[in-house]
């Protein structure tokens, strides 16, 4: 083999390798993107459906032996959201909850139970974690992207709307930015802006734990945050001014069904 060749064979292998290495940092979120869309409408969820759909088991089980660690960082937030929303809808159907979320493992008398969130079932890349490691111990600590409170989904009517398809590593950035808009602007029952009375109107999602700090830690900071997602105008100056006074809108904590839509305020 001439050197001139040798070289040519030595690029091609060195091209082969670096695209194969690319593909596997790709997870493929199809199965769970396919159940959305045909389980998922308007936000609200076909539980019944979910359980008895190949597709989704066979999704659990991708979860549960990918090797999160060897992704880019886009994939591994976009793997995260997936697994807290993929396994909110598996803990549901598994405690055959029907009604909200928070009868899971609840407190009884004087015996504090784990509770829906700190009850470890959830593995991903073969380790358990419960929803709360999710959220509170990988997704929050490590990502900083105050975003994944509108894309984390807790199965109440309350929460921000379970989206129709799934989170990916390349369109993560537009999803998660659609997702704030959507949740922020244009659900008035849980989040909207008086200017006459310089009130705003706010989901509880942001005061939940210790929440606030991840959207800068004070009032005015949220109401900066806010602001970024209105468009030019009195409700976003006011936003941005923090001459306002804040009151927390009711969070529903019916579970998000298909069979609640007619629980589910309007959006106007």
């Amino acid at each position: 083999m001439s050197a001139a060749l040798a070289r040519r064979v030595a690029t091609a292998i060195a091209l082969f390798t670096t695209i194969t290495a690319l593909e596997a940092q790709v997870v493929d979120h199809t199965d769970f993107d396919r159940t959305l869309k045909a389980h998922v409408r308007n936000g609200l969820v076909d539980y019944d459906a979910f359980k008895t759909d190949p597709a989704f088991a066979g999704y659990l089980r991708l979860l549960a032996t990918t090797n999160v660690a060897a992704l880019p960082r886009n994939e591994q937030l976009a793997l995260w959201i997936n697994a807290y929303n993929a396994y909110t809808i598996q803990l549901i159907n598994v405690k055959g909850e029907r009604e909200s979320i928070r009868n899971i493992n609840k407190s009884l008398g004087f015996l504090r139970l784990k509770g829906p969130w700190s009850d470890a079932f959830a593995v991903v890349g073969g380790k358990t974690y419960s929803l709360d490691d999710i959220e509170h111990r990988i997704i929050r600590p490590t990502f900083r992207e105050p975003r994944i409170h509108f894309a984390l989904v807790c199965a109440a009517i309350g929460c921000p709307p379970l989206r129709s398809e799934a989170y990916t590593g390349a369109r993560l950035e537009a999803q998660l930015n659609d997702q704030t808009v959507m949740f922020l602007t244009k659900t008035p029952a849980k989040n909207r802006v008086d200017v006459a009375s310089r009130t705003v109107y706010r989901s509880q999602v942001f005061n939940f734990s210790d929440y606030m700090k991840d959207f800068g830690g004070s009032e005015a900071a949220v109401g900066k945050f806010i602001a970024r997602y209105y468009p030019a105008g009195p409700e976003k100056t006011l936003l941005e001014r923090g001459d306002f006074r804040v009151v927390e809108t009711e969070y529903d904590w019916r579970l998000n069904s298909v069979t609640n839509a007619r629980l589910v305020p309007r959006v106007q």
